[in-house]
């Protein structure tokens, strides 16, 4: 369902989380109403927005699938106080396995409702040239096995996570889906992020004619961990609406899906294909 109002004001949230969780809270709402108060509709919340690092997760991720649960119940609220949908950049949530958690991305709708749950697919395992040197996310995360693309009154709203910008036909699968906005919650090193970041959500707009809304956490967590910042907002056609730099930020710029109708009538990249990708893991149901 697109909106009979094809324009709409979006925000990035960027943050510095660290290991407490209220401090991280607290964060959240003072950014949420900076966003409301300058016209947001749709926030986006950085990946690991609520507890930064692999300590604590495991225990956070059965907290949060309890009865006992504080982030999702605290997200929930505020969409509903402040009249936004927010996309919960992610939530450690409790799976099937005992000693791994899901990295969930859940949107909530501005009654309040979670409409929908995005579990990283790509977890991020790789050596990179800085203090922290090895990541290992698969140690603390199983990965998920879907994509998801949802009805928004923003348009067709599909969900990342960080590393998953990597891969170009997940991206595609969502593209298959009618996808107009992707939502992108990162916790970019600042290593790959200065190289690699905005490059890619480029790429990732352009070839699949959406706007992209990256959400990243910017600035020092610890000693060896540093993430790049630069949460940024894209339109389909690749410009930069708008750009943070480093440490806490709310970045806004209003989006027109009429424009993006517009891109597509005049080059008509889903008539021009000649290859399908086909997501070979378990389908496509984002129901709740």
């Amino acid at each position: 369902m697109k909106s009979v109002d094809a324009m709409h004001r979006v925000a990035a949230i960027q943050m510095v989380s660290g290991s407490d969780v209220a401090a991280n809270l607290a964060t959240v709402e003072r950014l949420l109403i900076d966003a409301k108060n300058q016209g947001a509709e749709l926030v986006v919340l950085p990946e690991v927005f609520a507890l930064f690092g692999a300590k604590g997760q495991q225990a956070l991720g059965e907290q949060e699938a309890s009865e006992a649960a504080r982030v999702r119940p605290f997200i929930r609220q505020q969409a509903k106080q402040l009249g936004l949908w927010i996309v919960a950049g992610t939530i450690p949530l409790r799976g099937d396995q005992a000693d791994r958690v899901l990295a969930s991305c859940f949107v909530v709708s501005d009654k309040g409702v979670e409409v929908a749950r995005y579990d990283k697919l790509h977890l991020f395992d790789v050596d990179v040239g800085d203090k922290q040197g090895s990541y290992r996310e698969s140690d603390t995360f199983k990965p998920g096995d879907k994509v998801v693309v949802i009805d928004t009154p923003f348009g067709r709203l599909g969900l990342a996570v960080c590393y998953d910008i990597r891969f170009p036909e997940f991206f595609r699968a969502m593209f298959d889906q009618g996808v107009d906005i992707i939502a992108v919650p990162a916790a970019f090193t600042l290593v790959t992020g200065k190289a690699h970041w905005l490059p890619l959500l480029r790429a990732r707009a352009i070839e699949n004619q959406c706007y992209i809304i990256g959400a990243n956490q910017g600035g020092d967590h610890s000693p060896s961990r540093r993430t790049s910042g630069g949460s940024v907002i894209i339109d389909g056609w690749g410009n930069v609406l708008a750009e943070a730099d480093m440490g806490e930020a709310c970045t806004l710029a209003a989006i027109n899906l009429a424009e993006l109708d517009g891109h597509r009538a005049a080059m008509p990249i889903a008539q021009h294909r000649r290859f399908d990708v086909v997501f070979n893991q378990h389908g496509s149901d984002n129901s709740l």
